[in-house]
């Protein structure tokens, strides 16, 4: 009796490796089902919308500079966790020109709203009512994170909480 939970073990470990991997390909493999659809390698889908204090916002405003588009909202525990590191490395690399997007997907805005506030966080965090933003990005879950270069390519996109070693690894594919 012994060998069968082994074999279950074994069982949801494939099955688990066979959807990452699925993942991993569906965000960085292009194909005909990825027009307007976040690759890495490829330009970035738009985001034009408002911002939580109402303002409009464009991301080609930030053309030239290294972005990190990060999605989240405030019900998300490991949003919360990451949010003084995207804080602290926004400051760190200030000089760069790196400039942080928040896209809130999945909460209501005013919790963000307090969140934003709460935690003094300097960066526009647009809203996505319709989950237009998190359908081309092809958002997994959140937190999920996307390191675009100064020309608007995507370089690398980060499932899951970052870590710094995971910031500083993929913001070198955009600092350049």
């Amino acid at each position: 009796m012994p060998r069968r939970p082994i074999l279950l073990a074994l069982v949801i470990a494939v099955v688990t490796t066979v959807a990452v991997v699925a993942l991993v390909q569906a965000t960085r493999s292009p194909g005909p089902d990825t027009a307007g659809k976040a690759v890495v390698g490829q330009k970035v889908p738009t985001i034009a919308g408002t911002t939580l204090d109402g303002q409009a916002f464009d991301l080609a405003s930030l053309a030239g500079r290294p972005v990190l588009i990060n999605f989240w909202g405030p019900s998300c525990i490991p949003c919360r966790d990451e949010f003084p590191l995207m804080k602290a490395k926004l400051a760190e690399h200030d000089a760069e020109g790196l400039a942080i997007v928040g896209v809130l997907t999945d909460d209501p805005v005013e919790p963000a709203r307090s969140f934003v506030t709460q935690y003094g966080a300097t960066w526009p965090t647009v809203t996505d009512p319709d989950k237009a933003l998190k359908s081309a990005y092809r958002v997994a879950g959140r937190p999920q994170s996307y390191f675009v270069d100064r020309h608007g390519v995507l370089q690398a996109i980060q499932i899951g909480e970052m870590q710094d070693a995971d910031f500083e690894r993929d913001y070198a594919l955009i600092a350049k």
